[in-house]
């Protein structure tokens, strides 16, 4: 036991207790939940994660949980990691379940050969506690995330396409199509620093061990029969009522064309069809492409920003 709580690894029974921890830490931060079950059991059961090894929960002698840490992804030779805290009592967890998330980074550098890593986590404003722990750890600021969002009427109608443009659902079981909207998001990013690395294989094992998957709210844009653009939704916001774009990306040549905001448009017309009371998302507010602009033309504001810090892991790093 340390400082009044035990660390153990969880299981998919913990799920609730976890939720009501990240909960917490979201309402405390932002004003309000950020996170759903469904997302508690996606980074759970996600391909390449093991709770036994990859995630960690920090409880009272009563069982209460108090913090949860995790490696949330690895691809290549990036890493994302998190460590959420009740704000009433669950802060001392975070320091111990951080060098926890940093000693499995370096054992699974070690694993990979490769001779570093670059681990990611990120961290609104006024978490200073927070902030203090990465800085100390070695991590330091590297850019800021929105998360953005708009409310939907019920009103909004699919948009008329002009000649030439086409955009249609991806078709349920359908790997060409799921290989489409691979190729054409990693096309996409190719330009921007975050870009989706993944091969195809990892990245349709994760969609296959999603809890669910609307394809229907999936889009491919094509223009002359070609496909040039990409949406993907996802489903962690639908049981609050919330249509959540995931990625999207059209192809460089492309761009400008207004296909960016065709997709946008169609999506929140599926996602209002559907009785989905707003539409969400996530943005790079260092993207070259005038994302954030492109956003806020569609209706789109800032509920608030997050801040992403970095550091590098070798292979023999031991925590302190």
């Amino acid at each position: 036991m340390t400082e009044g709580f035990t660390v153990r690894h969880p299981t998919l029974d913990d799920v609730p207790a976890i939720l009501a921890v990240v909960e917490a830490s979201d309402i405390a931060t932002v004003g309000e939940p950020d996170f759903t079950a469904d997302e508690v059991r996606e980074v759970l059961t996600a391909p390449g994660h093991d709770p036994s090894k990859d995630s960690w929960i920090a409880a009272r002698p009563d069982g209460g949980v108090i913090a949860w840490g995790f490696i949330e992804s690895t691809t290549g030779d990036h890493a994302l990691i998190d460590v959420y805290a009740h704000p009433d009592g669950g802060r001392p967890a975070q320091a111990p379940l951080l060098r926890l998330a940093l000693a499995r980074m370096a054992e699974r550098v070690r694993e990979s050969g490769l001779a570093e890593i670059t681990v990611r986590t990120g961290a609104i404003a006024s978490e200073e506690h927070w902030i203090g722990l990465l800085k100390a750890s070695g991590f330091a600021f590297v850019k800021r995330y929105a998360r953005m969002s708009r409310p939907l009427s019920g009103l909004e109608r699919f948009p008329d396409l002009p000649d030439g443009i086409a955009l249609r659902p991806v078709r349920p079981g359908d790997e060409s199509d799921l290989r489409t909207v691979h190729t054409v998001l990693r096309a996409a990013f190719a330009d921007i620093p975050d870009a989706i690395r993944s091969g195809f294989e990892e990245f349709k094992a994760t969609v296959e061990a999603l809890p669910g998957v609307s394809w229907d709210e999936w889009f491919v844009a094509e223009a002359d029969g070609r496909a040039v653009g990409a949406l993907q939704s996802a489903d962690q916001g639908a049981q609050d009522g919330e249509g959540w774009v995931k990625h999207l990306g059209v192809l460089r040549e492309h761009r400008g064309k207004g296909i960016g905001r065709l997709m946008l448009l169609t999506a929140f017309a599926t996602y209002a069809a559907k009785g989905r009371s707003r539409a969400g998302l996530g943005v790079d507010l260092t993207n070259p492409t005038s994302a954030y602009r492109l956003y806020e033309s569609v209706g789109l504001y800032p509920v608030y920003e997050a801040d992403v810090y970095e550091r590098k892991l070798a292979a023999g790093f031991s925590p302190t």
